[in-house]
Parts: C-alpha cells; sequence; structure tokens
C-alpha cells in the first residue's frame, strides 16, 4: 500500500469497527458507516460516486446525494487523520477521477486477513501439511466475532453480507473436510449437525455430514440424512442431488457396515492426453498487478459451486489478450488436465466457428475423428462430457458475443472459462464480468523503457510522460510508439512528441508494421450498423469530456428515449465509455478515430448542425436553470428555438449547471470558433451560466471565453452578444478583485447594450459598475447607478434584480451616512427575496441585511442575520459566501469586546476564503484576524496577518491598503477601536 494507514484497524466481520493505536473510534452515521464500510470492502480500488451513493441510498437517494457524500468524506477524513493540516491532501481517504478510494495497509482489514489465511491453508494443504491448513482455517474463522457488517442496512450491505458469510462457509466446510481427514469426525459430526440445520440445502455440507456419520460407525443414520436431504431439495428447489451427494451415497450402499468409505474424489484421469495449448507470455508484460491478482482469483475461487466463467471487455489495444495469456501461465499449474486456447477472430469479418473451434478441442483431447459429433449441439456435449472429470482451463480469446462462447463452457465447477471480447458479454450466464482500463502513466513508461530502453526515457522523462499521455496510455499505442523509437536510435523522445502533437494527424503516426491503433479501432466500428455508427461519429464532434443523455440527444437530433440506447450499445461495444449513469465519454484516440470517420463520412451541414442542435439545447437548458436558481429574474431573450428542459429544483438545476460545465464552456468554444459562428447561442450560453460565480468558480475558463466570444461578436458585428460577453468578462474582474480592469470593461459593455436596446444587461451592467464605484469609495456614483438599474428592473418585471439592487443601495445608504435608508432598502431587498423563495438568496440579503444592522450600532441583531446567513450558505455548500460571513462575524464580535471568539471566527473565514478567488474577502479576513490577534498579546501573529493583507490590498489598488499601512506603521492598534469595515 501507499502508507502505513497511521496505526488504524478495522473489522467487517461482524459489527463495523475500527481503532486507532488500539483505541475504538466513533463512526458516526449509519449513512458514514456505510460509505467507511463500502470503501474497506474494495481494498483500495476506487468507487465512483454513483456507486457509493447507490450502496448508501439505493434506488432513491436524495435529492443533495452527491453533497451529502462529500460531507461524509470530509469527517471520515477528519477522523482517519486528525493531525492533517489545512492544505495538505489526504494520504488514506483520497479522491479518484469521479470517486473515492481508502488506502491502508491490507493486513489493517479484518477480511483481508481471513482472505490471506484461507490461502496459505488452501496451499499448505496443496503440499500435504493437512494440520497446518487446519490450523490456519480456524486461526481465519477466529477473526469472525458476529454476522459481518452487523447493524447495516440497504441492498447493496445485504449483498456483500450475504458474498462474506457465503465465503466463511466455504472456509468451514473446508476446515471440516480436513477435520475427517485427519481422523476426528466426532467433534465435526456435532459441528456438521447444526450447521446442515441451519442449511439443509447445502450439498456439501451434506455430503460431509454423510461421510462423517458412516466414518463414525453410523451407516443408517447417514442413509437417512441423504434421504432428508434429496426430499428437501426435490421440494424446495425441485432438484435432485448432485453428483457428488449420488456418489457419495452409491460407496456408502457398496461398503459393508462398519467399512470405510472409499475415497470420495473424482477417478484419475489416466494416461489421456494433456493438451497445452496457452500462447507463450510476453516477456515484457508491464504493470497491471492488481487487476492480474484480481482475475488469478476469480478463476479460483475456494469452492466453486458451477464452472467459474470470467469475461474481460475493453477497447481495442488496452491490452485484453495479453492480460488474459499471462494470467493464464500464472494459474496453470492449477489445471494439471489441460489448457485450451483458440482465438474466435470476433472482431473480423468472419468470426471462428464454434464447431470448427470444438472439434480441434475433442481431438487435442484424443477423441478420434470418427468420433467426433458433426453438429454444434452434439460436439459442446461430447467436450462437456470429457471434461467432466478433469480440471482443465479454456481461454477463449476474441469473442464476438456470448453466443458464441456458450458452447465452450463446461458443465463442471472443476473447469474455468477465461474469455476476451470487446462486447461486455452481460449475458452470459453467471460470468465474473471485468472491464480493462488503460495503464497508468507509470506503467506506460515502464513499458517503453523496456522497449527502448530505460536509458532513453530516463534521460527524458517530461517527453516520456508527454508521449504515453498522447498515446492515452493505451498499451497498443505506447507499444507503436516504443518501437519506432527502437528502431530510431537517433530519435529523440521529444522528436517523436513533436509528430503526435498534430491531433489531426496522430492517429497516423501510430502505426509501425503491421500495428496500427486505427486499424485496431476499425475492426470494432465496422462490426456496427449503420445507426450505431452514425451515433459514433457525431458524438466525437463536441469537445467537451463528456456527454449526457440529453446533450447526446440533442447532438443526434433525437428524443432522449431514443438515444440513450444507442449510446449504450456502444458502451457495450467498448467504443464509448459510461464514468456515471447517464453520461459517456471517448478515450481520447477512439476520440480521434470517430472524428476523422466523421469528417470523412458526414457531410459538413450535418456536423455543423449537430453541434448547432448541442449549443441551442445548452442555451435553452442553462436557461431553465438560472430561471429556477435566480426566481423572479426578468427573462433575458436568448437565440435557441430548444423547449427549455424542467428542473424538479433549484439544487436540481444548480446542480446540472457545476456537473456540465466543462461541457459548456467547450460548447461555447466551438460554437465561436466554428466557419459559420454561432456567436449569439456563444454568448447567450456564457450569460446564463453566472451561477457558477456564487461559489468562486471557473474563473479562467470564464475569462477565456468571453474573450473568445467578445472577439467573434466585434468581427461580426453583433453588438448585443458583445455586450452580454462584456459584461460576463466584467463579472470575472469583479469577482477576482481586478477593479481597475473592470471598469472599462463595464462602460463598454454598458454602451454595448445600450446601443443593441438590451435593457436588463444595462441594468446588469450599472449594477457592475455601481458596485466598483462602492469598492472605491465613490458612494454617491454608486447611489446614481444603482437608482437608474432599479427603474430599469422595475419596468422589465425583473423582482430578481430589484431585490439585489436593494440590498446593493443599503450598503451604499449606510456609506453615505444615511443609517434609515439603508435599513429601509436592505429589509426590502430581504422580504423580496423571501417572497421568491430562493433559500440561497435569502441569505444574501440576510448578509446585506447583518452588514447595515453593524453598521448602526445593532451588533446583536447584526450577529443573528449573519448566523442565519451563514447557516444557508452551508446547506448549499457556499464556501466563498461562508468565508465573506465569518469575516463579518469577526467584525462583529471585535465591535462586541471578544476578541478571542474573534479570532477564532476570523480563522475560519480565512480557511474558507485560502484558495478561492476572492483576494479581498480573504485579506479582509486577515485584517480582521490580525486586529484581534493583537488584542491577545500576539503581536508577531498580528502583524503577519496584516501584512498579507495589505500586501493583497496594494496588488488590489482598493483604499484598505492606505488604512493597513497607517497601522502597520504604528506596529500596534490596541488602542484603536477597529479596522474600519469598507463596505
Amino acid at each position: 500500500m501507499v502508507n502505513d494507514g497511521g496505526g488504524l484497524t478495522f473489522a467487517v466481520l461482524g459489527r463495523l469497527r475500527a481503532w486507532r493505536d488500539g483505541e475504538a473510534l466513533e463512526l458516526g452515521s449509519p449513512q458514514q458507516r456505510t460509505l467507511l464500510a463500502e470503501l474497506l470492502l474494495r481494498e483500495g480500488h476506487a468507487a465512483s460516486a454513483a456507486e457509493i451513493v447507490d450502496a448508501i441510498w439505493g434506488e432513491k437517494p436524495p435529492p443533495r446525494a452527491v453533497g451529502a457524500l462529500r460531507t461524509y468524506v470530509s469527517r471520515l477524513r477528519k477522523l482517519l487523520e486528525p493531525g492533517r493540516g489545512p492544505g495538505v491532501a489526504p494520504r488514506l481517504l483520497v479522491s479518484v477521477s469521479d470517486g473515492y478510494a481508502l488506502r491502508v495497509p491490507r493486513e489493517a482489514l479484518d477480511v483481508a486477513r481471513f482472505e490471506d489465511r484461507v490461502a496459505a491453508a488452501a496451499r499448505a494443504r496443496a503440499c500435504g501439511r493437512l494440520t497446518e491448513a487446519r490450523d490456519l482455517l480456524r486461526s481465519a474463522l477466529a477473526l469472525w466475532t458476529d454476522e459481518p457488517l452487523l447493524g447495516l442496512t440497504g441492498a447493496q450491505v445485504r449483498s456483500r453480507r450475504d458474498r462474506l458469510a457465503d465465503r466463511r462457509l466455504m472456509a468451514l466446510e473446508t476446515r471440516l473436510e480436513l477435520d475427517l481427514e485427519l481422523g476426528t469426525p466426532e467433534p465435526a459430526l456435532r459441528e456438521l449437525a447444526e450447521l446442515t440445520a441451519r442449511h439443509p440445502l447445502r450439498e456439501r455440507l451434506c455430503a460431509l455430514r454423510l461421510l462423517a456419520l458412516h466414518r463414525g460407525g453410523r451407516r443408517a443414520e447417514a442413509l437417512a440424512v441423504y434421504e432428508d436431504t434429496r426430499r428437501a431439495l426435490s421440494e424446495e428447489l425441485g432438484l435432485e442431488p448432485g453428483r457428488e451427494l449420488v456418489e457419495i451415497q452409491r460407496r456408502i450402499l457398496a461398503a459393508a457396515p462398519g467399512e470405510p468409505t472409499p475415497d470420495t474424489g473424482p477417478a484419475a484421469p489416466g494416461e489421456r492426453a494433456v493438451p497445452a495449448q496457452l500462447p507463450g507470455d510476453l516477456a515484457d508484460f508491464t504493470g497491471r498487478g492488481e487487476t492480474v491478482a484480481e482475475l488469478c482469483r476469480a478463476l479460483l475461487p475456494e469452492r466453486p459451486q458451477a464452472v467459474v466463467t470470467v469475461a474481460v471487455s475493453g477497447i481495442g489495444g488496452v491490452g485484453k489478450s495479453a492480460l488474459a495469456v499471462h494470467a493464464a501461465h500464472r494459474v496453470r499449474e492449477d489445471f494439471p488436465h489441460g489448457q485450451f486456447y483458440a482465438d474466435l477472430q470476433g472482431t473480423g469479418e468472419r468470426p471462428a466457428d464454434p464447431a470448427a473451434v470444438l472439434g480441434s478441442f475433442l481431438r487435442a483431447l484424443g477423441v478420434d475423428d470418427a468420433a467426433v459429433p458433426d453438429g454444434l449441439a452434439e460436439r459442446a456435449a461430447c467436450f462437456r462430457t470429457q471434461l467432466a472429470d478433469r480440471r482443465v482451463l479454456i481461454l477463449l480469446d476474441n469473442a464476438r458475443d456470448a453466443d458464441q462462447v456458450r458452447p465452450f463452457l463446461p458443465g463442471t465447477p472443476s473447469c474455468a472459462v477465461l474469455i476476451t471480447s470487446r462486447a461486455k458479454l452481460g449475458d452470459l450466464p453467471s460470468a465474473r464480468l471485468m472491464d480493462l482500463d488503460v495503464m497508468t502513466q507509470g506503467e506506460a513508461i515502464t513499458l517503453m523503457g523496456r522497449v527502448v530502453g530505460t536509458d532513453r526515457t530516463e534521460a527524458e522523462p517530461e517527453p516520456a510522460a508527454q508521449l504515453v499521455s498522447a498515446c492515452g496510455l493505451l498499451p497498443l499505442a505506447v507499444r507503436i510508439v516504443a518501437a519506432r523509437l527502437a528502431t530510431r536510435p537517433t530519435w529523440t523522445l521529444a522528436t517523436l512528441n513533436d509528430r503526435l502533437a498534430d491531433r489531426k494527424h496522430r492517429l497516423a503516426e501510430l502505426r509501425v508494421a503491421d500495428l496500427a491503433v486505427e486499424a485496431a479501432f476499425a475492426l470494432g466500428y465496422h462490426q456496427l450498423d449503420e445507426r450505431a455508427r452514425r451515433t459514433f461519429r457525431l458524438l466525437s464532434l463536441p469537445d467537451g469530456t463528456d456527454i449526457s443523455a440529453a446533450a447526446a440527444a440533442a447532438v443526434l437530433g433525437l428524443a432522449e428515449r431514443e438515444a440513450e440506447p444507442l449510446c449504450e450499445a456502444l458502451v457495450d461495444a467498448s467504443l464509448l465509455e459510461s464514468p456515471a449513469p447517464g453520461r459517456y465519454r471517448f478515450h481520447d484516440l477512439l476520440r480521434l478515430f470517430a472524428r476523422e470517420r466523421a469528417e470523412a463520412e458526414e457531410p459538413p451541414r450535418e456536423r455543423a448542425d449537430a453541434l448547432r442542435r448541442l449549443v441551442e439545447f445548452y442555451v435553452a437548458t442553462a436557461r431553465a436553470s438560472h430561471l429556477l436558481t435566480s426566481p423572479g429574474a426578468g427573462r433575458r431573450e436568448v437565440a435557441s428555438p430548444a423547449a427549455d428542459r424542467t428542473f424538479d429544483s433549484a439544487d436540481a438545476a444548480r446542480d446540472w449547471l457545476f456537473a456540465e460545465a466543462s461541457c459548456l464552456f467547450a460548447a461555447v468554444g466551438q460554437a465561436v470558433e466554428a466557419p459559420c459562428p454561432a456567436v449569439a447561442p456563444a454568448a447567450d450560453l456564457l450569460l446564463m451560466m453566472d451561477g457558477l460565480f456564487e461559489y468562486g468558480a471557473h474563473g479562467r475558463e470564464f475569462e477565456q471565453a468571453a474573450r473568445a466570444v467578445i472577439a467573434c461578436a466585434l468581427r461580426v458585428a453583433d453588438r448585443r452578444s458583445a455586450g452580454r460577453a462584456y459584461l460576463v468578462l466584467g463579472s470575472v474582474y469583479y469577482h477576482a478583485d481586478r477593479l481597475a480592469e473592470l471598469v472599462p470593461v463595464c462602460r463598454e459593455a454598458l454602451a454595448l447594450s445600450r446601443a443593441a436596446d438590451d435593457p436588463l444587461i444595462t441594468a446588469d451592467c450599472l449594477v457592475q459598475l455601481a458596485r466598483c464605484d462602492h469598492h472605491m469609495r465613490r458612494h454617491e456614483a454608486a447611489r446614481e447607478r444603482l437608482s437608474e438599474a432599479l427603474a430599469v428592473f422595475r419596468a422589465n418585471g425583473d423582482r430578481f434584480g430589484e431585490a439585489n439592487v436593494f440590498g446593493a443601495l443599503g450598503r451604499v445608504y449606510l456609506a453615505l451616512g444615511h443609517e434609515e435608508p439603508a435599513l429601509v432598502a436592505t429589509e426590502e431587498g430581504l422580504a423580496l427575496h423571501r417572497a421568491l423563495g430562493s433559500t440561497h438568496l435569502v441569505g444574501h440579503a440576510l448578509y446585506q441585511l447583518g452588514i447595515v444592522l453593524a453598521g448602526t450600532g445593532r451588533t446583536e441583531e447584526s450577529a443573528a442575520r449573519l448566523t442565519e446567513a451563514l447557516t444557508l450558505f452551508g446547506a448549499h455548500r457556499n464556501r466563498l459566501w461562508e468565508g465573506l460571513t465569518f469575516f463579518r462575524i469577526a467584525e462583529n464580535d471585535l465591535a462586541g469586546g471578544a476578541p478571542e471568539r474573534a479570532a477564532r471566527h476570523a480563522e475560519q473565514a480565512v480557511a474558507a476564503l485560502e484558495g478561492i478567488r476572492d483576494a479581498w474577502g480573504h485579506a479582509k479576513a486577515l485584517a480582521v484576524l490580525g486586529h484581534a490577534l493583537d488584542l491577545l498579546h500576539h503581536p508577531d501573529r498580528a502583524r503577519a496577518s496584516r501584512l498579507a493583507a495589505y500586501e493583497i490590498f496594494l496588488r488590489l489598488g482598493v483604499p484598505e491598503a492606505d488604512d493597513l499601512r497607517v497601522l502597520l506603521g504604528r506596529g500596534s492598534a490596541r488602542e484603536e477601536a477597529t479596522v474600519r469595515p469598507v463596505d
């Protein structure tokens, strides 16, 4: 494991428990305990957020399930690593892709120790050390204290509990079998009587009881137990006893009373052919350690009840065949009666005929040509008969589908079948399905080094990392790149990197001799029908990292219910990935291949229409999100004929915006870069995404997108779109405290929106300029702009804008010394937001009112309003406004003569605002913290906080820098009343 686990140990074989250095930990709520159990049982592997939500809440998760999950993760991290400081990445409960993994040593978990001891017992038994094997099993079983995962509920938990209980029962059966082999049937008999009473349909337990009874001289009782078991199986399941039970009964009947029962194991196969058909293992097979171990465990379960079938799927070139051959060599000694191999050519135009392959298998077993049946069904039956008393491994490589595989499946649990396929084979009964992902970066670089020489990869570590990244970490692509370098010793890694930099020609570079990534992808592509091929081509056009089912439907011009099955068919064919329910993404190289196919096979008009439908869908959906999260807002006209999407709640609308953010920015970029740019939808989409600003998110992406839209709009003389994009750019500058850049941008936005007769955008520009005036203490100018904006909002029925203006006016009136109008304005803004029904916006209004109340000396009322606002911001996971509210509360604490409490709240503000793009708020929190520390007689820490705040204010060019310069010059401010708040 990656770390030492911090002295933690865990137990799931009973009630879920955890200890640190022997001291029990309080694990929290049932949901938090379920999260911990889910991660523990994955043994370091990642669980996606969707999988964890399903484990905790099942089919009906709460509306804010992902937010609640983040809370539980945060609490568990604090519990598991209490000494981890702010800004230090967690070592144990880590974020992985779209989920989480718990990285603790294997020996820290009781179920892992249980499995290790069971495996050690199997090895000891295989070497004839029966007593040691039994002792190991006793030690393993002693780890169980009760029913596994006791106290936890839910379908996933029940499923895991059942699997764990079955593992225990299998270990117990093996231990009882060893008791009989070591000649101690009497103690085993008592235990077997209790176990068969609890599990009357478990044939292995009944078989062991028959043997124990007969060896103890209780032949008649043994036969009676057999009859009871036969009757129970018939009545409960409609089945007759299996071969093992029938064979034991036959041998008991054949033995004279008192005569020991002969060995009940299968007869030795004698001198028969032992096929050994596995291809040679790759000498440079690299990485995949955990996957190989998991595959070997799947092929070698302790007590299989049926034939073991494992199917490995994945995209072309991901290394399925190499992995399967490598794993097969690892376990071949466990299959002493033979190993079969066949390439079923499932991706070719003519897949292998199962009847022909079965014929070759039968001949390899020594069946005479004349005895090989003609038909497929007859050959399959003959193959099952030949394998009935053998232990063999069958590797079926490159299968087309489950129908091609079924005839090869043996009928006995002593055999195992390992299959590779690009299809996921979900319709193969009882198969263990494994989806093979690409390599890690380290594995890919190691593989490259084994081909070209580690001296070359170590000499150019950065180009090596860039090369494998350009290969999408796909093993086939990495091998091709490595082979090209190996045959060109004068090339540097950077040379080939430059050749791969052009994405349009990357696939052409990824070929050597008869190996080509493009050819591997083409095999899967040509297996699709035309509808699936069109889906594959069109879905590659958007630049977003992934795409939702609804957005995919827009691209395809279909209803969502029609589009989703087409997407899922591509997932089943390993041509598309589904990282979460209802979301899809391409491997990087597959996207390039799909785009090449789109450019070759789709007319330019169809490609343009697909992207136009997507951006129109995004505009309409973003507008619906905006109207729901900004209730009462005037309807800003947008350039989209698509119908608005309906959201269940404002939270759902906000969650959609965050989930789709990267895709929305990508759509804006593509819209303005198109040969016939769609600048109006791009500007409108950017405008409707403003809810992201509230959370301090995506400032850089907003700036890049706004500049791109402005350039395009000015080029085509679209004043309306240019004005809207300038407004967004102004919001970027405002939230980043870039006030000097903000003013000219907002003035440009104001002029353009007035010229385009875009009234609500004009009002938004006025509010933005007023905020800047207020920051720079030009309060009368701010009041005039806000009054003008208020009139526009009222004239256009925008109650949301009206409410926001009242909050801002209250702050401006306070700065002008007009206390009563300040209170009236902020209270009116609060009343409007309450009437509109958005709790999040009520939080903002309470925040504004709290500041005004503090400014009028009503600190207790202010504290109450700010605390209420803090609760609402916390409920919405808005760290930015939580931080700002904490520093306002700290100011109140100082005014009330409570510097210790002020320091605590200011530290919370600093922690929340550090790293978030609100530099002004961060500096204000540092300034307040400095004053509180000064009053608490910590002069060095106080000066450090003030100095940090001063440097930020100085960089921002705001008047607060002058205030702090005075205080820093004095060296102490204990005699000052407070750092003067600037609103």
